[in-house]
C-alpha cells in the first residue's frame, strides 16, 4: 500500500505529523478522525524508500529553489489549514501560532508573524490581511470580513479555500495546455539560429567567389546569418528591452483595453479567453454572494479581479443600472460581450431567487466549455506551428539552393 505523510491537529491544539499506510487518503482520513485529529494536510511521501540521509541531502537541496515570496499557493495553503484549525475549535490567535511554527519558508512565517502582531494588536483578521494588499487581494478581505460578520470565519475560510483550488485548477489546465506549444516556438527558434548562424555563413565565402550577383532571397538569408553570427550578443538586450516596453506599454488603460478588445474578437482564441473569464467571474461572484456579500459590492469586487478590462468595464454600466433598480441579469445580457448561455441562467436565478446556485453552475459549466476549447484551440494551433516551422526552414534551405543553382549556371 502507499505511503501517506500527514499532519493533523487535535482538539486541544497540539500538531501531530508522521506517516502512514492506507490505500487512499480517505482511509487516513478516517484513521486520523477516529484517533480525535484533525486532518490538516495529507500527501502521498515522496521518496518513502529512500534513507533518510539520501532525503534530508534532498530536501535541503530544494531550499534553493523555494520561492523569496508569498506566492498564490503559499495563501491556498495558509487559507485551507487556517480553516481547520478554527473549525477543529482553537482560537484564531493560537492558529496563527500554529501556522507560524508550520510555515513552509521564512518569508511566510514572517507575514504570518504580522498578522498575529496585529490581531493580538486589536485588529480584526481581515484588518490585519487589508494591510497586506501585495498578498491578499480585495476578493479575499471581504469574504474573510463577511465570515467575520457571521460568525462563521472557518466555514468561510473552507469554503474560499475551495474557491481558490478551483481558480488553480483552472489556471494550470491553460498552462499545461501552453506547454507543447511553447516547446514547438522554442524549437522552432532554436532550429532557425542554427540554420542563420552556423549553416548559411557556410555558403558566404563560396557564393562570392563566384562574382555573380545573387538572388535577392538568397542575399537576405545572408545577410541575415551574417548579422546574427556578428551580432548575437546584442540580441538579448534588445529582447529585454522590448519586455519592457511592452509591460509598460500595456499598463496604459487605453493600450489595454484596444488589445483586451482585439484578443476577444481573434477566432478561437478571443472565445476561450471569454469562457476563461466568465468562469472565473461567475466562481468569484457566487463565493461572495454565498458568503454574505450584498450583490452590488459583490460586483465591484469581482469587476477588480478580472483580467480582461473590455469585460471588466462592462460591468460599470451593469453596476449602474443595478443601483437604478433594473436588476442585474437584463442589463448583463445587454453588453453583449458575456455569452448569451451564461447571461439567460444568471437571469433565471436572479428571477427565481437562487442566483448564488446558477451563478456556480454558469462556472462549472464553463470550466467544462474551457477544457474543451482549449483542445479545439491546440488542434488548431500545433498544425499551423508545425507548418510555419516547415515554411520558415523550407524558405532558408530554398534561398540557400537558388544561390547554389545560380553559380552552376555560371559554371555551365
Amino acid at each position: 500500500m502507499p505511503l501517506f505523510s500527514y499532519r493533523a491537529v487535535s482538539a486541544s491544539g497540539s500538531v501531530s505529523s508522521g506517516e502512514l499506510e492506507a490505500a487512499n487518503e480517505s482511509e487516513i482520513v478516517d484513521r486520523l478522525r477516529d484517533q480525535g485529529l484533525m486532518p490538516m494536510q495529507i500527501a502521498q511521501a515522496l521518496g518513502a524508500a529512500q534513507a533518510p540521509g539520501v532525503r534530508g541531502k534532498a530536501v535541503a537541496g530544494a531550499r534553493w529553489f523555494q520561492p523569496r515570496r508569498v506566492t498564490r499557493d503559499h495563501v491556498l495553503s495558509i487559507t485551507r489549514e487556517l480553516a481547520t484549525l478554527l473549525r477543529a475549535g482553537l482560537p484564531l490567535d493560537r492558529a496563527l501560532e500554529l501556522l507560524i511554527s508550520l510555515a513552509p519558508t521564512l518569508p511566510v512565517a514572517v507575514m504570518l508573524q504580522g498578522v498575529r502582531d496585529d490581531v493580538r494588536g486589536g485588529k480584526a483578521l481581515s484588518q490585519a490581511l487589508d494591510a497586506r494588499r501585495d498578498i491578499f487581494s480585495r476578493f479575499y478581505v471581504n469574504i474573510v470580513r463577511a465570515g467575520e460578520a457571521g460568525g462563521a470565519l472557518g466555514t468561510v475560510l473552507q469554503r474560499l479555500a475551495e474557491t481558490m483550488d478551483r481558480n488553480k485548477e483552472l489556471r494550470e489546465s491553460v498552462r499545461s495546455a501552453l506547454i507543447y506549444p511553447t516547446i514547438l516556438v522554442g524549437v522552432a527558434v532554436m532550429s532557425v539560429m542554427i540554420l542563420l548562424v552556423f549553416v548559411v555563413p557556410q555558403f558566404q565565402s563560396t557564393f562570392a567567389q563566384a562574382g555573380k550577383a545573387l538572388p535577392i532571397p538568397t542575399q537576405i538569408v545572408i545577410v541575415t546569418g551574417t548579422f546574427l553570427q556578428k551580432w548575437w550578443w546584442a540580441m538579448i538586450p534588445a529582447i529585454a528591452l522590448f519586455v519592457l516596453w511592452f509591460r509598460r506599454r500595456g499598463r496604459n488603460p487605453a493600450v489595454r483595453r484596444v488589445r483586451d478588445s482585439r484578443l476577444l474578437r481573434m477566432p478561437l482564441l478571443g472565445d476561450l479567453i471569454g469562457k476563461i473569464e466568465v468562469a472565473r467571474f461567475a466562481r468569484t461572484l457566487a463565493t461572495l454572494i454565498g458568503n454574505g456579500v450584498t450583490l452590488l459590492a459583490g460586483l465591484a469586487i469581482v469587476k477588480d479581479t478580472m483580467g480582461n478590462v473590455v469585460l471588466s468595464g462592462a460591468l460599470e454600466g451593469v453596476i449602474a443600472k443595478l443601483r437604478e433598480g433594473k436588476g442585474f441579469g437584463r442589463p448583463l445580457a445587454e453588453t453583449g460581450l458575456y455569452p448569451r448561455l451564461a447571461t439567460q441562467m444568471i437571469l433565471v436565478g436572479e428571477e427565481s431567487g437562487r442566483l448564488e446556485e446558477m451563478l456556480s453552475r454558469v462556472a462549472d459549466v464553463y470550466d467544462r466549455e474551457v477544457a474543451v476549447g482549449i483542445k479545439r484551440f491546440l488542434a488548431v494551433l500545433e498544425p499551423v506551428l508545425i507548418l510555419g516551422l516547415a515554411v520558415l526552414v523550407g524558405g532558408i534551405v530554398f534561398s540557400v539552393l537558388l544561390g547554389v543553382m545560380g553559380m552552376s549556371e555560371l559554371a555551365i
